[in-house]
């Protein structure tokens, strides 16, 4: 246990600061988590219930960590609730097979690449998984030893995992799968009871679903990636003997690896036709299920003939990762970088009458460094809102405060990212083609930084 966590602690504090970026999720956390309480219980009532109690956590870090380094504080705890999650697997993989497959389940567990990136993100994932690969410990024990406190401690602590993001629900349903046929009814009303505790909460993000409208169709490298694991899970399950073999009231390794690593997905991956919601993160857990199919994979092989060739194949598998775990702590490794934007604004709004965002949840850039230029759209400030990115005056407004302006600096997405139908940010575009000319574009990680002037003026 206490290898794996001191390996996957050494990992998270590897160059936690990335070089002092942020991304846009992150900026969410942050702006969330320094809001009165008042106004965090207000804006969540609207927006981002899903991710309350991981804001009243980290709300609380910064309240007893106020003037420390934010981003430390931001990303500590995914960085421990992943050594605590490494050291968790280990456990469980030696109790489902033995002390060698455990030791290098959690060695695979803190190597894996998604595994290493939001052990680093001050996000709720790396938290989450680390719930579930507890409450994944306690359910062995309990069917092994029918204890009801057990069986309470493993709805507990799911039941948490769900509170922190509510796709972990999907695990209870792995979970259930993975039963042996004796204990399938006590953990069906666990489950039940779990889900009837989550249910108020269901119930109030269901309101704010509007929140993942971003989420478009599963791309072709998602379907890849997925269809990859599940392929490695399906192959080190097939090489460790027959899938669903119970031995009495105690699982099997790969009747419980097998589902949590491929159902969670695949469940997300078949409600996109209803409703797009297959993201990787969301599932992060999964990869629980991957570390122990390979460490027990890892653990057969090397009582065979092919113990040399195995480990130099993992030898070389850990060197082919470095690149990419240099890359994975560099600012460049995320979809933008809120600090390198505030920067660029600072520089090329010297001279400027205001901002424009384009489209307004783009305000979340400026949400950890507000910047000295107006915001010439803005109405109400975000805490005063209540809301995630504040809120924007009429269309009306929104041409008559660009026109009175003369040079102004949008933040747009890249090229190429859908366009927003409201009527602001179509007053926004249509202000800017008709009546201004554009001055020059510097491109910053995920954003445009455009200098719009009236004709003659830049």
């Amino acid at each position: 246990m206490w290898g794996p966590a001191a390996l996957s602690l050494a990992l998270g504090l590897w160059g936690i600061r990335r070089g002092g970026s942020m991304w846009r999720d992150e900026a969410v956390t942050y702006d969330m988590a320094r809001r009165s309480l008042p106004d965090l219980w207000a804006t969540l009532a609207h927006a981002d219930a899903v991710h309350g109690l991981y804001y009243l956590l980290l709300h609380g870090l910064f309240e007893v960590f106020d003037g420390a380094d934010p981003l430390l504080v931001l990303r500590l705890p995914s960085v421990l609730a992943t050594a605590a999650a490494s050291g968790t697997v280990a456990l469980l993989g030696r109790r489902l097979t033995g002390s060698r497959a455990g030791l290098l389940a959690g060695v695979v567990f803190a190597l894996l690449p998604p595994v290493q990136r939001y052990a680093q993100e001050g996000r709720s994932y790396a938290l989450v998984c680390a719930l579930v690969a507890w409450a994944s410990y306690l359910l062995v024990r309990a069917v092994e030893t029918r204890s009801r406190a057990l069986w309470a401690g493993y709805g507990a602590v799911s039941l948490g995992a769900c509170l922190l993001h509510e796709f972990a629900v999907l695990a209870l349903v792995a979970h259930l799968v993975a039963l042996p046929r004796a204990a399938r009814r006590t953990g069906l009303r666990v489950a039940l009871a779990v889900c009837g505790c989550l249910a108020p909460l269901a119930v109030l993000s269901m309101g704010q679903s509007d929140q993942v409208a971003w989420i478009g169709g599963v791309g072709a490298g998602a379907l890849a990636g997925f269809a990859g694991v599940t392929a490695l899970g399906v192959a080190g399950a097939a090489l460790l003997g027959p899938l669903f073999r119970f031995r009495g009231r105690h699982l099997a390794l790969p009747a419980l690896a097998l589902p949590l690593l491929v159902l969670p997905g695949l469940l997300l991956l078949l409600a996109t036709p209803l409703k797009p919601l297959y993201v990787d993160r969301y599932v992060l857990y999964g990869h629980i299920g991957t570390a122990l199919i390979v460490g027990a994979a890892l653990d057969r092989l090397l009582d065979t003939r092919a113990r040399a060739l195995c480990m130099v194949a993992a030898g070389s598998a850990v060197l082919a990762l470095l690149p990419l775990a240099l890359q994975l702590r560099s600012p460049e490794s995320r979809t933008d970088d809120v600090t390198a934007i505030a920067r660029a604004l600072r520089t090329a709004g010297a001279d400027a009458d205001g901002v424009v965002y384009l489209p307004s949840r783009r305000r979340v850039w400026s949400l950890p460094e507000p910047g000295p230029l107006p915001d010439l759209t803005l109405d109400r400030e975000l805490a005063a809102s209540h809301t995630l990115y504040g809120t924007e005056v009429p269309a009306s407004a929104v041409r008559a405060r660009l026109l009175n302006a003369t040079r102004l600096v949008a933040l747009r997405d890249p090229a190429g990212q859908p366009l927003d139908r409201t009527g602001q940010e179509e007053a926004k575009r249509r202000v800017l083609a008709t009546y201004f000319v554009e001055c020059g574009t510097r491109h910053v990680q995920g954003a445009r930084l455009t200098v719009y002037a009236r004709p003659g003026h830049c």
